[in-house]
């Protein structure tokens, strides 16, 4: 089944050289993804099994578009990305580059990657948003290890300028000339790192993220004093039990999993707490509760 929806009802700018993107997946990144895109007027093919999840997608893109308007994070004088959501994954092979934001699970992952490789031309840049698993990893399952190459893009993707680029072993030139041009022509700020479990941002966070679940589990802090300390005696914009339940909490305990199995460190053991949260569907802000309450709007952004 595939529905198509115009973000605006200006015409999109023809170029000839214009973007095509294909999302795969329809949760909290690949709809972020997706609305960075839309506001810098590259059209999107956003795909997933499920068509409830386009559907909620669909309306998180449209907020979230709203929301870029209002942050001032959408560039004067261009027209917006006219966005396609469909079940089939037929649309990869005319895409000028593919963006795998799937759960963080090695398995699935690398399934969906052997079949995306398989579709795609030859030279078409696919590329993983994953947080943890090395790029190399992930790479011997395409047909062609060397058009892939990971973008972690933080949330909100539409807010967020910094990209980290994880550059695997067997990433070819060109597909990191690919990615650099896409994220030139969305206004991101690509900072390359070498492929490693967690790379930068995820080895760093999520384990202070699990440190400070640990603190609350054990009756140190309560959540709120948690990140009220974090954020004002040292600067963490959110706090980290907020920012836990942005990236979803299942999502971190899935990180954190690869995390510990691939480095052994025990501070990436997702701790007790974490565990119950996800057990009992309290998964941040995409469910509505995570260690904090959220409105509807709130689960959108």
């Amino acid at each position: 089944m595939t529905q198509e929806t115009t973000m605006s009802t200006e015409a999109v700018r023809p170029r000839h050289d214009e973007h095509r993107i294909t999302v795969l997946g329809a949760g909290t990144m690949g709809a972020g993804i997706t609305s960075l895109a839309l506001v810098h007027g590259v059209p999107v093919t956003l795909v997933d099994v499920d068509e409830a999840a386009l559907d909620r997608a669909r309306a998180r893109v449209d907020h979230q578009t709203r929301v870029a308007h209002l942050m001032g994070a959408v560039p004067e004088g261009v027209a917006p990305g006219r966005l396609s959501t469909t079940t089939s994954l037929s649309s990869v092979s005319e895409a000028t580059i593919v963006i795998e934001a799937i759960t963080e699970r090695f398995d699935l992952k690398a399934a969906l990657l052997t079949d995306v490789g398989s579709r795609t031309k030859p030279g078409t840049a696919l590329v993983t948003n994953t947080s943890s698993i090395p790029v190399d990893d992930l790479a011997a399952y395409p047909p062609r290890p060397e058009d892939l190459v990971g973008a972690h893009f933080m949330n909100p993707p539409y807010l967020i300028r910094a990209v980290e680029v994880v550059r695997g072993p067997r990433t070819a030139p060109r597909t990191l000339d690919a990615l650099y041009e896409l994220l030139d022509a969305l206004r991101r700020e690509s900072v390359v790192v070498a492929d490693a479990p967690g790379f930068v941002t995820s080895r760093l966070l999520h384990p202070m993220i699990n440190d400070a679940a640990r603190v609350v589990q054990e009756g140190v802090a309560n959540v709120e004093d948690v990140d009220a300390l974090m954020v004002g005696c040292l600067g963490h914009r959110t706090g980290p039990l907020r920012t836990a339940d942005m990236i979803g909490l299942d999502n971190l305990v899935d990180s954190l999993r690869v995390l510990h199995e691939r480095t052994g460190d025990e501070r990436c053991r997702p701790c007790d707490l974490l565990l119950a949260k996800v057990g009992a569907g309290d998964l941040g802000r995409k469910s509505g509760r995570g260690f904090f309450t959220y409105e509807r709007t709130e689960q959108l952004s």
